[in-house]
């Protein structure tokens, strides 16, 4: 079943296009990789996604809802999450507090409820906690929840920052190259990390990854993008094999 829809977006930054004609869709349950080579347009797909970007023309339906001018709260409300390429964290508070923060669209507690911490707003606390405690066990991060973010390794910032987007509890959570700047057993823990998502949770991602491996390994689509425009969509194997996708990886080839 279809969850997300992309017909014809187009994106434009003064005279530099960086989507043209762009249609996609991703199916529930589904983990879809994004692939291209820099400046390819793959974050700006995301950001268009999760209304960072405003695109020129185009729709994206999600739940078949035309959320095409809705602006990023609403669309996480309905249930749209996301990590960064760079790490977007709380460097000064700690892991428990920043995957708190990704709870705030569940928060109903009003002005006065919180401000005196009774009733509603501490049975919410608790849940809130609660569930923010099943994050940090499901990512292996127990031993740094009290811990400043800004003092961990890079990995497990990675995975804090994993966590915030969970928080949210997103039908469609999108992965801004989730494995940039790890050595081979932080990918692999995040691999794990996101079939795990996947398959116990029945959550649908986008993943922009340049690990061609990863890529191959846990991705059920792949769609490849080249100068705004997608070149080519099927399986790792299809694509793997597209003559368009060689050439864009690795140019013309001599004769």
């Amino acid at each position: 079943m279809k969850l997300l829809g992309i017909s014809e977006l187009s994106l434009h930054f003064g005279g530099v296009t960086a989507l043209f004609n762009v249609s996609l869709e991703v199916n529930k349950g589904e983990i879809l990789a994004v692939i291209g080579p820099n400046g390819a347009g793959k974050t700006s797909l995301l950001n268009c996604i999760n209304g960072l970007y405003r695109q020129g023309s185009g729709r994206i339906v999600f739940k078949d809802r035309n959320i095409s001018r809705y602006p990023p709260h609403r669309r996480a409300m309905l249930g749209i999450s996301r990590t960064f390429q760079n790490i977007e964290l709380f460097r000064h508070l700690t892991v428990l507090e920043n995957i708190m923060l990704g709870r705030h669209i569940h928060m109903r507690s009003g002005i006065l409820s919180g401000s005196i911490y009774w009733g509603f707003a501490q049975r919410g606390e608790v849940i809130h906690r609660r569930r923010v405690e099943e994050i940090i066990d499901f990512l292996e991060i127990e031993s740094a929840r009290r811990k400043p973010v800004g003092t961990l390794p890079y990995g497990l910032q990675k995975r804090v920052e994993l966590g915030r987007a969970l928080a949210l509890e997103p039908e469609l959570l999108l992965l801004d190259e989730p494995m940039a700047g790890m050595n081979t057993e932080e990918k692999e823990d995040m691999a794990r990390f996101i079939l795990d998502i996947a398959e116990e949770w029945g959550t649908t991602m986008i993943l922009i990854e340049h690990d061609m491996g990863v890529v191959m390994d846990i991705s059920d689509r792949v769609a490849v993008f080249d100068f705004g425009q997608k070149i080519a969509e099927g399986s790792p194997v299809e694509v793997q094999r597209n003559p368009r996708v060689i050439e864009a990886y690795l140019g013309h080839q001599a004769g």
